[in-house]
């Protein structure tokens, strides 16, 4: 029994773990390229289904704002009986239709009997159908709360658009640099134990050599410090890499799990021309071109928009109201020739504060908005070109220095391999090799960190143009 209990436990650890380890998938390829790593983060990645979750807020926004142009059925029956006498029986059902302009089309049918009904309600006795037409003069003709809002939520649309761009376009320069920074730790790592190997190959040349007399046998400790040292740096360097394949791993998700890289996988190094295709920036010659279609320019140009609206409808209410409401009547619908001027309604509605202060201070409050989202929009727009230039010139700089710098490392190469020739002769030193040895690997991680420094840069122009 106890045999069978202890069984079914294991079975059922082994598939709560199994089930546990389905639910992390892990990416474990020989390599993965920048392509294939932008091609999962943009497919997958969670920010980017937020980002159009953002598109969808402006056009239900847009649908809600359109619904104040939706027809409308209204109905109101009131009856009152008391004591087998019939006070009132009233029936109003109203059919409207608003328009884009402050006019607002209606038919309405009308039947009101009662032994106490109010005289002015009296209709025929099969009813009154009226069709007419209100509208405002003055306020609310040529801008009113209804049609504002649907302005408004355009622009907001509009908005909304630019800033799922915008939110797009960090993700994938965010991701960018964890890719490149995850590529400048492996190339170190790979350096450190490229020196590492060399260290040690020196280490049992020296060891042979002292062996045979032909050195002595202090060069076996200092040979012995300088492997330990390069085993040192690599281990370190090894840690950089791991926590950078982890943070690059953040980014990589398929159906709403993450992926985890696994160590065994390796980024390849994007050519400059790979970049250009994968960041859009392929054939561009002036970035200034960026400025007219930047996604933050849009969202402030459609917030400005949205300001403009409402100080137009605040300066509106500047206005007095006047409401007119006109309607034709006739007892018989099936007629149109009933419909005419002898039989109608007719309703004027007037009203106009006289110092007109909360509506000044409406308009006052809207103007300053409008100032403050153009003084940001002004800012906004020289800080984009700034940064646009600034990482020309990075680049430009970037070029230069990445070709300075591979001479450096084939210059300090002759070196290093012409000392260990004198070494070996007996014309030099360890101390002079490994001092050698030390200027060659600054260089060599010299020239790893610009070459991965000329890829963010690109990346910075890809965010900085808001592509």
């Amino acid at each position: 029994m106890r045999l069978l209990i202890k069984y079914t436990v294991l079975v059922l650890c082994y598939a709560f773990a199994k089930a546990g380890l389905a639910q992390t998938p892990v990416l474990s390829p020989q390599s993965i390229s920048f392509e294939e790593y932008l091609g999962y983060v943009k497919q997958h990645h969670p920010l980017i289904k937020q980002a159009e979750l953002v598109l969808s807020t402006g056009e239900a926004n847009l649908l809600k704002a359109r619904g104040g142009f939706d027809p409308k059925i209204e109905v109101d029956y009131d009856r009152k009986k008391f004591k087998d006498t019939e006070y009132f029986d009233q029936l109003n059902a109203t059919f409207k239709i608003p328009t884009w302009y402050g006019i607002e089309l209606k038919g309405s049918f009308e039947e009101n009997t009662g032994e106490f009904l109010n005289p002015n309600l009296t209709v025929p006795e099969d009813g009154l159908y009226s069709a007419g037409v209100s509208f405002a003069l003055a306020q609310g003709l040529l801008i009113n709360e209804r049609m504002a809002t649907l302005k408004k939520a355009r622009f907001f649309e509009q908005q909304t658009i630019a800033d799922r761009d915008l939110l797009v376009n960090n993700l994938i320069y965010e991701a960018s640099l964890a890719y490149f920074d995850w590529v400048e730790t492996e190339n170190e790592k790979d350096i450190y134990d490229t020196f590492l190997k060399n260290a040690t190959t020196r280490l049992d040349a020296v060891t042979r050599s002292v062996a045979e007399g032909d050195k002595a046998a202090i060069d076996i400790t200092e040979a012995r410090i300088t492997a330990q040292t390069r085993r040192l740096d690599l281990e370190a360097a090894s840690l950089k890499a791991q926590k950078a394949r982890l943070i690059a791993s953040n980014f990589l998700w398929i159906d709403g799990i993450p992926l985890e890289i696994q160590e065994t996988v390796y980024p390849e190094k994007p050519e400059l021309s790979v970049l250009d295709a994968s960041l859009l920036l392929v054939g561009i010659t002036d970035t200034s071109v960026f400025l007219n279609n930047h996604p933050k320019l849009k969202s402030l140009d459609a917030k400005i928009d949205g300001l403009e609206v409402d100080r137009f409808l605040k300066k509106n209410k500047l206005l007095p109201k006047v409401n007119l409401q006109y309607n034709f009547l006739s007892p018989d619908a099936n007629r149109l020739d009933g419909f005419n001027t002898a039989n109608y309604k007719a309703f004027v509605d007037v009203s106009f504060p006289i110092f007109l202060r909360k509506e000044r201070g409406d308009l006052n409050l809207a103007k300053l908005k409008v100032q403050d989202a153009e003084f940001e929009r002004t800012a906004t727009s020289l800080a984009i070109k700034n940064k646009l230039d600034a990482t020309e010139a990075e680049i430009t700089s970037l070029l230069e220095q990445n070709n300075l710098i591979t001479e450096i490392v084939v210059d300090y190469e002759a070196l290093v391999k012409a000392e260990e020739r004198k070494f070996f002769l007996g014309e030099s030193s360890l101390f002079l090799i490994n001092s050698r040895e030390q200027k060659l690997i600054d260089a060599r991680l010299k020239a790893n960190t610009l070459s991965v420094k000329e890829l963010t840069a690109k990346a910075k122009l890809y965010n900085a143009a808001g592509l």
